[in-house]
């Protein structure tokens, strides 16, 4: 069926103003041309949408249900053609980036709300992962953006820059745990229990001996071991202190408590967009 907008839009804005005549100068046209852009929509439907039996055209019912349907037409063309001129001006439709539970700033939310003014139409994603996850993500183009704790190199097609901010990781355990019971935790009682570690499913060519380990890809679930009583795990402070305050302990080893430089990486492959190098430098802001 084949119907303008012009004639939608024609057609809404003389139901809003209550006549054709304020629809003619609300949208910069003589009252003829509303007129018969109204009938001939009417034509188009198969319906009559005023009665224009009183001394101002009022709605039918079938223009009172049409309306609502009309409205939501014109919202969309509005919106096809703010996404057509957001292309037209290189934007990405889509936004991914890949996150460690390694990052937990106050700034986040700040960032994230900055994001979603300046790019309202924009489909934004957050996914979880870890270390070298994080970088095959990237360089699949599964996600755009990747933020982790800083590596010791990356492959070649892999940019980085290292954000001002450090994350703070602490070592904890059960407090149904054998080390939580001592007063001093030294690196011989940690290498007599069990660790629990970081082990992401991309490797990055280096194995590392572990002894006596269990292994998971995400902190969350390290954090669900440690409490378990199954083995002790650094985990970022902000993870323990927010969701597990009640049922782990922090062991005060010396030497242990560390500062983590964390990366933000991206593909020399395929450039960010507008949105994806906006959101790289707010991360970088002090």
């Amino acid at each position: 069926m084949a119907y303008s907008l012009e004639a939608l839009a024609a057609f809404t804005q003389a139901a809003a103003l209550g006549s054709f005549s304020a629809a003619a100068r609300k949208l910069g046209k003589r009252q003829s041309s509303i007129s018969e852009s109204i009938a001939n929509l009417e034509i188009d439907l198969g319906v009559q949408l005023f009665d224009r039996g009183t001394r101002q055209p009022t709605l039918t019912p079938a223009g009172q249900a049409l309306l609502v349907e009309a409205a939501q037409v014109l919202s969309s063309a509005e919106r096809l053609g703010r996404a057509a001129g957001r292309f037209a001006a290189g934007q990405e439709s889509r936004l991914t980036l890949a996150l460690s539970d390694t990052y937990q700033s106050e700034r986040f939310e700040v960032v994230l709300t900055a994001l979603d003014r300046r790019y309202p139409g924009l489909e934004f994603e957050c996914m979880m992962s870890e270390d070298w996850d994080t970088v095959a993500t990237v360089q699949r183009g599964r996600a755009d953006l990747g933020l982790l704790r800083a590596q010791e190199s990356y492959p070649p097609d892999i940019e980085h820059t290292t954000l001002p901010e450090l994350s703070e990781m602490v070592l904890a355990v059960g407090r149904s745990h054998p080390l939580a019971r001592l007063d001093r935790v030294t690196q011989a009682d940690l290498r007599a229990a069990r660790e629990l570690r970081i082990a992401p499913y991309e490797e990055d060519g280096r194995r590392i001996a572990r002894g006596h380990s269990w292994s998971a890809p995400y902190y969350l679930m390290l954090l669900e071991m440690a409490a378990m009583g199954f083995g002790w795990a650094r985990l970022p402070r902000w993870l323990l202190t927010r969701f597990a305050a009640d049922t782990l302990v922090e062991l005060d080893v010396p030497g242990q408590r560390r500062l983590l430089p964390l990366d933000l990486v991206w593909s020399n492959r395929r450039p960010l967009g507008p949105a994806g190098a906006w959101l790289l430098e707010e991360f970088l802001k002090a």
